[in-house]
């Protein structure tokens, strides 16, 4: 069994954004890099009901060196951001409600204050690729390289931090802004 406090902080924010809803059934990963080991949640396991004895340690070629042999099938994405993104510690994929329907309408999600660069008025969206393919792991690994997080097209949320806490605070802000976005556009029909 895998116990350090890098599995201890996956299964807590795991458990943290399910109760959220911005992972809900088996969807949604997360990950924590420490050095050159990623530990990554499982394909197929609910984050609500994650244990710390499921978490995946891989090296940064995907190589399963601990744990369940089993990692998340967006693996590869994780490791791409990784590669491009030297800070980065942490990796939030999300698939919110609100922000994953903006994703799927093809609308856009306004940056507002906390996202950085004010010059870009809108998050970036990734173009689809189908889940799970190194495609869409380039695609997104290119995409974070000066962003902190995307929306991938018909899909959901990726967010980036420091360590894995920044990560979620990210993305559960960003499900935030897409709800009130939402919520203002029903309410007054304002065009953003």
């Amino acid at each position: 069994m895998i116990q350090n406090p890098l599995t201890k902080e996956i299964c807590e924010i795991a458990h943290y954004l399910y109760s959220k809803g911005l992972a809900p059934g088996k969807s949604g990963n997360i990950s924590v890099r420490f050095q050159d080991t990623v530990a990554i949640t499982p394909s197929g396991v609910s984050l609500g009901q994650l244990n710390e004895d499921e978490i995946v340690l891989t090296d940064m070629d995907g190589q399963v060196m601990a744990g369940g042999d089993n990692p998340s099938s967006e693996l590869q994405l994780h490791l791409e951001v990784y590669k491009n993104k030297e800070k980065t510690a942490g990796i939030v994929h999300t698939h919110s409600s609100y922000a994953t329907g903006f994703a799927m309408s093809g609308q856009k999600i306004e940056r507002l204050e906390g996202f950085g660069e004010k010059s870009k008025p809108f998050l970036k969206m990734v173009d689809y690729k189908p889940p799970g393919t190194i495609e869409l792991a380039k695609l997104v690994g290119e995409g974070l390289k000066y962003e902190d997080v995307v929306i991938l097209e018909n899909h959901g949320v990726v967010a980036t931090g420091e360590d894995l806490n920044e990560a979620a605070l990210l993305a559960e802000f960003v499900e935030e802004t897409a709800k009130t976005q939402f919520v203002a556009r029903v309410l007054s029909k304002i065009e953003f």
